[in-house]
Order: structure tokens, then sequence, then C-alpha cells
């Protein structure tokens, strides 16, 4: 169809030209909304790059030595990685004296692997190469792996707050004794102004 006749055809059908594959011989174009055309065209998008967060590799250092709480502090982090469907690379490394004793650091990254099991499983494991221990790390799929314990939530109010039923003043009447002293009115104390104030006395003319 000729590009007069197609454009014709568009109008008549009150929807737009599309051109979808210009390389193409003859170009191909379709027949429709252009609105709805690049919401769906965004749509896919979203999706595919979805899909692309598996490709990506963090990479997690490890030490013989380290510390617990710093181990702790790799551990989170790397579920946090492993939730939003990243690959994690551990890495191990060795200095001096320490490839003396490799068997501390293959239990290092044993404890690593075994807390983040409900939420990513190795791909092999793990390996001693040169003068550190490698291993690759995927995440679970998703009606699988357990969910991120480190993900803050917003926690709701307690019942009766909005009641103004929720403190011990509102239940009984009494005033709460752990609850603050409300601030008493001074001698001096202006409405809406501060004690003492030294324009009070003034008159303005």
């Amino acid at each position: 169809m000729s590009l007069g006749d197609a454009l014709n055809l568009a109008r008549a059908k009150a929807v737009d030209l599309v051109e979808i594959a210009p390389n193409a011989t003859p170009p191909v174009c379709r027949l429709v909304e252009f609105g709805k055309f690049r919401y769906e065209q965004a749509k896919r998008e979203k999706e595919s790059r979805k899909h692309q967060h598996a490709n990506r590799v963090k990479e997690v250092q490890l030490s013989p030595k380290i510390d617990p709480h710093d181990l702790g502090v790799k551990i989170q982090h790397a579920i946090g990685f492993l939730c939003e469907e990243m690959k994690i690379k551990v890495t191990l490394k060795f200095r001096g004296r320490e490839m003396a004793h490799t068997e501390i650091g293959f239990q290092v990254v044993k404890k690593f692997i075994e807390d983040i099991t409900p939420f990513g499983h190795p791909d092999f494991e793990p390996k001693l190469i040169g003068k550190g221990i490698n291993v690759m790390v995927s995440p679970l799929p998703r009606n699988k792996r357990a969910k991120n314990p480190y993900q803050t939530e917003a926690t709701p109010a307690p019942e009766g707050d909005e009641a103004g039923e929720s403190t011990p003043e509102a239940k009984t009447g009494t005033p709460d004794p752990a609850a603050p002293l409300a601030p008493t009115a001074d001698a001096g104390t202006v409405a809406g102004g501060f004690a003492n104030n030294p324009f009070a006395n003034i008159e303005v003319k």
C-alpha cells in the first residue's frame, strides 16, 4: 500500500499511522492509537528492565579475620541485593601467612552462605583460586524466596488512637505520671507571647 493510501485509511478509521520497522523493505506500519501504542511500549520496556536485574552482579568481600558484626552487615547487604534480583560474587582474600590456614576462610564463606540460604543459592561450591575463595550466589525465585527481614515497614497506629483513648489520661481521666508536665501560664506570660515580655507594658499610640 502506498503512503498516501495508508494515510487516508488511518484518517478514515480515526487512528494514527505508526512506523514499526523503518529498515524493512518495504517499511512496516500499523494503524493504532499512538497514545495506546506508547503506553504498551513503555510497559514492555519496564518488564524487560525487571529481568535485567538478574544479570547485574554485586561483589561482597570477606576476610578470614572478619568481625562477627561486620559479617552481619555484609549478610544484610547481600540479602538486600538478592531481594532485588541481583547476583552476588562472594570473595574472600588471604594475606600473607593466612594462606597456611585456608580452612578458616572456608568456614567464614560457609557461614555466610548458610545465613543467606533462604534468599539465594550458590551456583557452585566455593573454590580456592589463587589467594582467595570465590563463589557466585543467585537469587531464589520470588515465590520461593523469604521476605527481606531488614526492609522497614510503616507500623500501624495503636487501636483507639484516633478516638482519643490511647493514653491513660483519656481512659481514666487522671494524668499519666510518665507523661511530661504541660507548661503552666506565668504571671508575666501573654497568650501567644513570652514570659517577662519587656514590651508588654508599652502603650502604642
